[in-house]
């Protein structure tokens, strides 16, 4: 009889414990709560700034020249950037799915984003109430209307360590991240792109991202880089940075069938052919050990509807691309004769 009255018991203490292990489980594999809050978009990009600066990848950074306008958010707020920021997650919009307005689509893609770190939210307050030409008091809290070059960026603060900014037409993207930001976290939560592709974003990733690719909407991705011209038909791209001693760099095409991955990969492989013959052409590069093996870590592979791209950049390659640049040599006509040349005096 004891032991049918204690077999209950210890069956709750088994289910309660397999239902922790579960979450704790779902909750290392689910996208970083940041990420979790940003609406649905066609892109994403997460980066820990926390952990960089702990596994020092970069070393010691060179000197930035400051714009005066960060000059003055950084006096009237205490916040700088690249010390008091430790997580930030981005949503990127493309053209075409935004809105029309009066008939007109808007140019240039548009973003949202949430940052975690150390805030002064008192003095982060006072600024935003200083330069927004308007404040919604939404679900206890504050969202303050921005102009900034002809768009209004929508900025709430969530917590005491916790920023939101969107400069999407919709008032509804930044009242949604406010909504999220008040419930429960959940392993499950995060917009559809990002749940359906996080699963493919290494364990320990410092940087992260995740965007769909078009070639017919090749104009819609922002930065520098444009990576349309390797396809024929839209896939989406998951991007991936993590240090294991090196810096393990991943980029992943997941396509809709085999033939535009072999696809993907030979136009890949055409590029790598090019990168090779360009490190030979270059005076110096052979002998340099981290380029060296930077190059010849390159690797295109391809698994059924997956072309893959990946490469490790070794720490004195990445201390390098980081490190100050050398001053600007002078010509060998320009230069003086060895008897002009005088000690130079460091400032």
């Amino acid at each position: 009889m004891r032991l049918r009255r204690r077999l209950p018991i210890w069956l709750g203490v088994l289910l309660v414990a397999a239902a922790v292990s579960v979450i704790v489980v779902l909750r290392k594999h689910a996208p970083p709560e940041p990420a979790r809050l940003l609406p649905g978009a066609d892109g994403f990009f997460y980066v820990n700034l926390k952990w960089v600066r702990r596994t020092n990848v970069t070393g010691q950074l060179p000197s930035v020249s400051r714009d005066p306008d960060y000059q003055q958010f950084i006096q009237q707020t205490g916040f700088e950037f690249e010390r008091d920021l430790n997580q930030a997650a981005f949503a990127i919009h493309y053209p075409a799915s935004l809105p029309v307005e009066n008939g007109v689509r808007p140019e240039g893609p548009r973003f949202s984003e949430v940052f975690v770190g150390k805030i002064d939210g008192q003095r982060l307050r006072a600024y935003l109430g200083h330069i927004a030409t308007s404040v919604e008091p939404y679900s206890s809290t504050d969202i303050y209307s921005i102009p900034l070059e002809g768009r209004t960026v929508r900025v709430a603060i969530l917590s005491v360590d916790t920023v939101a900014a969107s400069n999407h037409p919709d008032p509804q993207v930044i009242r949604g991240i406010v909504d999220r930001s008040r419930k429960l976290a959940s392993p499950f939560g995060g917009p559809q792109l990002l749940r359906q592709y996080y699963k493919h974003v290494p364990l320990a990733s410092l940087a992260w991202a995740i965007f769909k690719v078009s070639p017919k909407n090749s104009n819609a991705m922002p930065g520098p880089v444009d990576f349309s011209f390797l396809f024929n038909n839209p896939a989406v791209l998951v991007t991936s940075a993590r240090w294991l001693g090196s810096l393990h760099l991943r980029a992943a095409a997941y396509t809709n069938n085999a033939g535009e991955a072999h696809h993907v990969a030979e136009q890949l492989n055409t590029f790598l052919t090019m990168f090779h013959a360009a490190e030979t052409s270059v005076p110096g590069q052979a002998s340099d050990a981290d380029i060296k093996g930077f190059f010849d870590s390159l690797k295109v592979e391809q698994h059924e509807n997956t072309a893959t791209l990946s490469a490790i950049l070794p720490p004195g390659f990445v201390k390098k691309a980081f490190a100050e640049p050398p001053g600007e040599m002078m010509a060998p006509e320009d230069a003086p004769s060895p008897h002009e040349q005088t000690p130079a005096k460091r400032h």
